[in-house]
């Protein structure tokens, strides 16, 4: 067998995979983490536009009572 002939055993095939997944993992939770960082700072917006367009509509709706005296 010549140089450029070697054998490819499992256990080297099984550490380039763990190394190709390994990246791809850490890449995903990175991203994972900045998905939800965002989705929360949505959500909280969304939460502050929804109570204030709802206290002022009731504020607008709302009746003036006034109780007298006989």
């Amino acid at each position: 067998m010549s140089a450029g002939s070697e054998r490819i055993t499992r256990d080297q095939i099984e550490a380039k995979f763990r190394e190709l997944t390994g990246d791809a993992a850490v890449e995903a939770e990175e991203a994972k983490s900045q998905v939800v960082t965002v989705g929360l700072a949505v959500g909280v917006a969304v939460m502050a536009v929804v109570f204030l367009i709802g206290r002022r509509s009731g504020r607008r709706k709302s009746a003036v009572v006034e109780v007298r005296r006989i």
